[in-house]
């Protein structure tokens, strides 16, 4: 539904070169325009009238001086930089363009007719005046040369299977001495040659020596007869092969009609469309198809002479949709002699710009355009029209009341002469008003109801067709229009005549000059290049691209450089501004203030879609103007979730939901609303909003959406109508995240009781029938029996699919039963435990061990502690059952806690000696209380425990002050090393025998333990540091190995990241690096060995370095943790006058701790620490940035993240002593 547009002309008058045009031809790579007339060759600039080169054609006698010569054909060779001319003398010149000279390269005696050349130049064609076609190659060497007019049909010749002979078949109401018809009296009766688009076959118009009517023979590029075209009647001399390759054009004149015929490979006539002439009104002179093949010009005369005996001459541009033909733009010329057209051809670079030139030297150059003329309202009232120019009609339709598929229309309108232009009126409102401008220079403007108004006529000169163009209609009888003159482009506003006389009249009230390229030189940035259609709606720019997408971008929220990115970057998953389209769609038009975007297919069928950023802003504007309605519609229909109802503006839909209610006012729409209800917020997963906050789809409510909405819709239901809205509010129960499906049964159940008398009211029958619907009988059932009521629990059942036997006899059973009894019976079938044990609880005595069972098997001790009083049997007996489970779940001193709470001290103090609790046991102890020799020796056993556990300090304490025992606890605390607190109890029991006897031994002891220990720690720290700086060097040079050899892509690349290896594999011949892969981690064993072996500290083992750093990491930690343990050392030795073994240690333990506070920095360097960090900055190198992102690893494990990170030490810690050297 597309029409042509003149963007721009260009012409050049006053080009006063030698004798007349008779042929020209385009220079693809200049642009520039050769023209051959019969004294010479000349090149000019269309746009800039200036003249390249000239050559004369008669100086070297190749063409007559007295202006007799006739050039045939003109053809540019860029591959040659040449022109290549043909004379009807029969000479064949090449002008070389760079040397500008002239060369015959061959010539026939019989003369030329003509000459065309193959698509791809490689091939030339020339007729003879001999009636032959002779083939040459493009150095002129000949291939062959055959008569044109042949008797045989060619190698593609119909295969009969005996059905007939055409003689004896039905030839019409003309009978079988039907006659040929031959040439009409003005064909100039010469060969025409076309070639196909691909340069495999050319066709040839002649006429017949023995029928003298034309026929058209196609040959292939092997110059070999393929097929000779049926008997056509009337056929006339254009002939233009569609490059597309699919039909052959020429045309036909009929005894009641002027045609354009399309023949196809084989000869056989395939289509046709009617010239808007008389039978014997206009001859056709050339047939012209674009490069692209979308547009065919026919170039026509009038057959009899006009006022002035001279005829009118008229181009017209035909294009095809939907195998309609539709005439797009008609060009008048007059019948002024030197008006009339010369040369017609198209741009062979742009398939859309035509090149003219008449007898009088003046050269039109058309640039062309699509545009789809469509109304520009924005609201209700703009009827989304499209025109279509179709010669003198107007094909219009509008798209808000029906989509109807071209070459069909809403509307036809009818106009006197040829429509070049449609524009719609820009005032709001009255956008479904049109103008029309026709070929002869007038203005028809249709009102709302599509019906002429009137016309106007403007005034100006328009002896040059398309004199106007860019016609912009602003009020009532106000137009802007850009127009051609003679030399300059002129802006002018058109308004009627102040005069009555020509009140019918546009005059100019105002005239602009407009340089060149004001309106299409614009320098701007370009933002897309594959774009195949675009409109502007609103604040949307809607486009298609040639990747077959549809975008929809928000113009409001994105810049010049947003758009670019938006249009460069693939759709996400949830990306409403993008869609797929078909192949080759393009956008006819948008229906304002609705969802609908209309597309054209490329074999001319529409389609509508409904864009989701078009839907989706729709929505937004109806629910922001609290129209539910519309917006549920539109949801329904177009599948959109229903939750964005409320996601859009909680606030807002909670404060109207009784306007929500009543303008949707459908019962099953709103249970449609309900059932579709979920958390998700829809407006920032489904259909985000760019422009939207994402603090503004928060509800200001707490509390989970979908009860929250159950909750409001419920309320206001039941205020409103609780009758009318019974299923919805059932609906409201069972949709609540934990479905109130006892509260829905009572509702059921209330119906039942007392049926509403309303004649719109439900039943309690089809209450049920629905709730059944949303639930699950069985699971309905088993809330009913919930319930305890079983009227309700036979209503439900007697509704399902249940047979009586199932239920009766179970509720016959639980109706004999205790109501408490039954309530428990109940719950435990429902497996409901907790209010089992509680309604279990009020059945008496009798039933306490059913209970206590139930709770040992379901494990419900504090549900049922909750049910008795702290001082009843029960409680005791839950108490003791409660601390039997715990002590099998080791946790023993808990169980501790509740026998001593229930007063089962003994089992208390058995559970607390179990479990190392001293303290507990040792106070149970002495609140039972037991006698002093028990007690001492359970003193005794606990300190055992706790020796042995390392827990020397609270072992001495129970030897001390329990078992009495001052030697024992002394030992303990010497042999944990609490040297200050063995001294304390020394002096206070009086017993400085111990320290000649065990102290002095003991600190001797410590001292030797601590210097060979640190002096080991020291030899491994340096033995491991000094290997990692090897391990370190080697990887460095392995991985500048492989850089050099497989460059930085290599797939092993990432092998020598910080937190891998030197080198796996092949590389050094580790045989761990493979077999490390195999190690299955199917168990927590197998995956301790497999993580043991990978930080081995062997040499040569594959993650050696990480094994380093972590055994680094583990001896500093080790060594700095005894600065207390030191310390304390320190202060016992120098107390005995041990000062040279106090000195000693506290140097060697002082120089260790340096040399670990030195190494740090040296070990965990930068380039360590920041492990997946890419290194960048001033002083890094291409190649160093390139490999410090091939190091990058998808994941480090969390052991080795830590072994790239250099431990801490506690330097804030004082140890030392002051009075040691």
């Amino acid at each position: 539904m597309r029409n042509l547009s003149l963007l721009q002309r260009f012409k050049c008058v006053d080009l006063s070169f030698p004798g007349s045009p008779q042929c020209f031809s385009i220079r693809s790579e200049t642009g520039t325009v050769l023209v051959a007339s019969e004294l010479a060759i000349t090149e000019f600039d269309p746009r800039t009238q200036e003249v390249h080169k000239e050559v004369s054609l008669t100086a070297e006698e190749y063409l007559p001086e007295d202006g007799s010569g006739v050039v045939v054909a003109i053809q540019d060779l860029p591959d040659q930089e040449s022109v290549c001319v043909a004379t009807g003398s029969g000479d064949v010149i090449l002008y070389n363009l760079n040397t500008s000279q002239l060369e015959c390269v061959g010539s026939v005696e019989s003369g030329l007719t003509g000459m065309t050349w193959s698509p791809d130049q490689e091939l030339v064609t020339l007729t003879t005046g001999q009636e032959t076609i002779i083939m040459m190659t493009k150095d002129f060497e000949p291939i062959t040369e055959v008569a044109i007019n042949q008797d045989d049909f060619g190698e593609g010749k119909f295969i009969t299977v005996g059905w007939g002979k055409k003689e004896t078949q039905f030839h019409g109401s003309e009978g079988k001495q039907a006659e040929v018809q031959p040439a009409l009296p003005w064909d100039d009766r010469k060969p025409r040659i076309t070639w196909r688009g691909d340069g495999q076959f050319f066709a040839v118009s002649t006429v017949c020596p023995q029928t003298g009517a034309r026929k058209v023979r196609i040959w292939n590029r092997e110059c070999v007869l393929q097929a000779t075209s049926e008997v056509v009647n009337g056929l006339e001399q254009p002939l233009c092969w569609r490059p597309s390759g699919s039909l052959i054009a020429s045309t036909q004149r009929h005894p009641n009609k002027h045609s354009v015929v399309f023949m196809e490979k084989n000869g056989l006539l395939h289509g046709d469309f009617n010239l808007p002439f008389g039978k014997e009104q206009v001859k056709v002179k050339e047939l012209l198809w674009n490069s692209d093949s979308t547009v065919l010009a026919v170039w026509m005369e009038d057959l009899k002479p006009g006022e002035n005996e001279h005829p009118n001459t008229y181009i017209q541009l035909w294009t095809v949709g939907n195998y309609h033909w539709y005439l797009k733009q008609s060009l008048h010329f007059g019948s002024e002699p030197l008006r009339a057209l010369a040369c017609v051809c198209w741009d062979p670079e742009k398939p859309l710009r035509l090149h003219l030139l008449t007898r009088g030297w003046v050269s039109y150059t058309y640039d062309w355009g699509w545009s789809t003329d469509r109304s520009h309202g924005t609201d209700y009232h703009d009827n989304a029209n499209v025109a279509v120019i179709d010669g003198d009609k107007i094909l219009l339709t509008t798209f808000r009341q029906c989509v109807i598929p071209p070459p069909m229309c809403a509307f036809e309108l009818q106009l006197p002469v040829p429509v070049n232009l449609v524009t719609f009126r820009s005032q709001a409102q009255r956008t479904n008003e049109l103008a029309a401008l026709t070929a002869d220079g007038h203005i028809y403007v249709y009102g709302q109801a599509y019906m002429l108004m009137f016309s106007l006529r403007v005034t100006m000169d328009q002896e040059e067709p398309l004199t106007l163009r860019l016609l912009l209609w602003l009020n009532d009888d106000l137009f802007l229009a850009v127009a051609h003159g003679k030399y300059l482009t002129r802006l002018l506003k058109l308004s009627p005549s102040d005069s009555q006389d020509s009140k019918d009249t546009l005059e100019i009230r105002y005239c602009a000059k407009i340089q060149a390229g004001m309106l299409t030189g614009v320098s701007l940035p370009q933002v897309a290049s594959n774009i195949s259609s675009f409109v502007v709606y609103d604040d949307f720019l809607l486009l298609t691209t040639h990747s077959h997408m549809c975008h929809c971008l928000n113009l409001s929220t994105l810049s010049i450089k947003g758009l670019q990115s938006a249009l460069s970057s693939d759709a996400h998953q949830n990306d409403e501004t993008v869609r797929k389209v078909e192949r080759g769609s393009r956008i006819v038009s948008v229906v304002p203030q609705d969802t609908r975007l209309i597309l054209q297919m490329p074999r001319g069928n529409l389609e509508t879609i409904h864009h989701q950023a078009l839907v989706l802003a729709q929505l937004r504007k109806w629910l922001d103007g609290l129209r539910f309605k519309d917006a549920f519609e539109c949801m329904r229909k177009l599948r959109i979730n229903l939750n964005l109802i409320y996601d859009h503006n909680p606030t807002v839909f909670l404060a109207n939901i009784e306007m929500f209610l009543k303008q949707i006012d459908s019962i099953n729409y709103i249970n449609l609303f309900l059932t579709e209800l979920k958390e998700e917020d829809t407006t920032t997963t489904m259909y985000p909003c760019p422009s939207r906050s994402a603090s503004s789809s928060v509800s200001g409510k707490g509390g989970k959406k979908v009860d929250i909405i159950c909750d409001a819709l419920r309320s206001t239901m039941e205020t409103l109508d609780p009758q009318k809205y019974c299923l919805c509010i059932l609906t409201s129960h069972v949709r609540k995240t934990t479905p109130e499906l006892e509260l829905a049964l009572q509702k059921v159940h209330e119906l039942r009781v007392n049926p509403p008398s309303g004649s719109s009211s439900v039943s309690a029958e089809e209450a049920l029938k629905y709730l059944l619907f949303l639930v699950n009988v069985n699971e309905l059932y088993e809330h009913s029996l919930g319930t305890y009521d079983f009227d309700l629990v036979l209503m439900v059942a007697e509704k399902s699919q249940k047979d009586p036997k199932e239920y009766l006899p179970f509720l016959n059973m639980l109706k004999t039963l205790e109501p408490n009894y039954q309530r428990y019976t109940i719950d435990k079938h429902l497996k409901r435990y907790r209010k089992a044990i509680h309604h279990l609880s009020k059945c008496g005595e009798e039933h306490f061990t059913e209970l206590l069972n139930l709770v040992k098997d379901q494990r419900l001790y504090s549900d049922a502690l909750e049910l008795y009083s702290l001082n009843s049997e029960q409680y005791k007996t839950l108490s003791v059952a409660y601390a039997e489970h715990l002590v099998e779940q080791q946790q023993a001193e808990q169980a501790g806690l509740l026998l001593w709470r229930c007063g089962e001290n003994a089992r208390a103090l058995q559970a607390f000696v179990s479990c190392t609790s001293w303290r507990n046991a040792l106070a149970v102890a002495t609140h039972i209380p037991l006698p002093p020799e028990q007690l001492a020796l359970l003193a005794r056993d606990l300190a055992e425990k706790l020796l042995e556990a390392r827990r020397h300090k609270q072992a001495a304490l129970c030897l001390e002050q329990y078992a009495k025992d001052c030697e024992e606890a002394i030992s303990a605390l010497i042999q944990g090393a609490a040297w200050e607190e063995a001294l304390r109890l020394i002096y206070l029991y009086n017993r400085q025998d111990i320290i000649e006897t065990d102290l002095k031994s003991a600190l001797l002891d410590a001292h030797s333990n601590q210097t060979s220990f640190l002096e080991s720690q020291k030899a491994l720290f340096i033995r491991h540091k000094n290997r990692l700086a090897v391990v370190q060097e080697l990887k460095a040079k392995a991985r500048l190995e492989l850089f050099d050899e497989d460059g930085p892509d290599c797939a092993d690349a990432e092998l020598y990241s910080e937190a891998s290896s030197v080198l796996t594999g092949s590389h050094l011949g580790s045989k761990y690096s493979r077999s490390n892969s195999r190690i299955s981690s199917r168990s927590s064993k197998n995956r301790r060995k497999a993580e043991g072996k990978k930080h081995s500290l062997k040499e040569g083992s594959p993650f050696e370095d990480i094994a380093l750093l972590n055994a680094l990491t583990q001896i500093i930690t080790i060594v700095d943790k005894m600065r207390e343990e030191v310390h304390s050392l320190l202060k016992a030795l120098v107390l005995f006058q041990f000062d040279g073994a106090a000195s000693s240690l506290q140097r060697d333990y002082g120089e260790l701790l340096q040399l670990m506070e030195t190494a740090l920095p040296e070990i965990w360097t930068d380039n360590l620490q920041q492990g997946q960090t890419p290194l960048t900055g001033p002083n890094s190198t291409a190649n160093s940035i390139m490999a410090s992102f091939q190091q990058q690893r998808p994941a480090v494990p969390q052991q080795d993240t830590e072994a790239l990170t250099a431990p801490k030490m506690r330097i804030a810690v004082k140890w030392k002593l002051s009075i040691l050297k």
